[in-house]
């Protein structure tokens, strides 16, 4: 699953305009140095905006970012909680020092990169919530990013009409919508045939 959420993420912020280096592309035996990010991302031309990054970013904030370091954290099935980051520490391996230090050497000079954690999402329950973004802060990360913003982002930008020859996940988004399987009720004008009106 994990490569499938990773294809997501990368051809997410192609979309959007940015230049994407992934670390690695292979699974080994056992951890190498170069494994810490997932990805590294730049935007020749971000927007610009002058109010400060939510913790919690959308497409039109992650826009704004000029440069950061990305790490995939897609889990479908539990929210990032407090718990959670204290049972399974190498969650935030991208922003420990030594992870940050190659970081910075791989992108070179500029703009300092933003730390961004891709995850399934926040708790819902508010003082969780918040002390997960504390916690998170705390530990180096700058903001996350939900992989439901993502699959947003990705299900608008495709056009059902259009082939997609070089992006299996396109192509499967844009069959999937050429179909009607990915028909949003909220934006359907009319009842298809053989459903009820509610």
């Amino acid at each position: 699953m994990a490569g499938v959420v990773e294809t997501m993420v990368r051809e997410y912020f192609e979309q959007l305009g940015f230049l994407v280096r992934q670390e690695r592309k292979y699974v080994t035996p056992s951890r190498r140095e170069a494994e810490d990010g997932d990805f590294l991302v730049v935007h020749p031309q971000p927007v610009q905006g002058e109010e400060a990054l939510p913790f919690v970013l959308g497409t039109a904030e992650v826009l704004r970012l000029a440069r950061a370091v990305v790490g995939v954290r897609g889990w479908h099935v539990e929210v990032l909680s407090p718990a959670r980051l204290r049972s399974v520490p190498e969650v935030l391996r991208f922003v420990e020092p030594s992870a940050w230090k190659r970081a910075l050497h791989a992108l070179g000079p500029g703009p300092t990169p933003h730390r961004l954690l891709v995850i399934s999402g926040l708790p819902r329950d508010e003082s969780e919530r918040q002390e997960t973004v504390e916690v998170l802060r705390r530990r180096g990360v700058d903001g996350v990013l939900p992989l439901r913003t993502i699959l947003a982002e990705l299900v608008g930008a495709v056009e059902p009409n259009r082939n997609y020859l070089r992006s299996d996940l396109f192509q499967t988004l844009r069959l999937l919508k050429r179909y009607g399987f990915l028909a949003l009720p909220q934006m359907e004008l009319f009842p298809r045939q053989g459903r009820s009106r509610s």
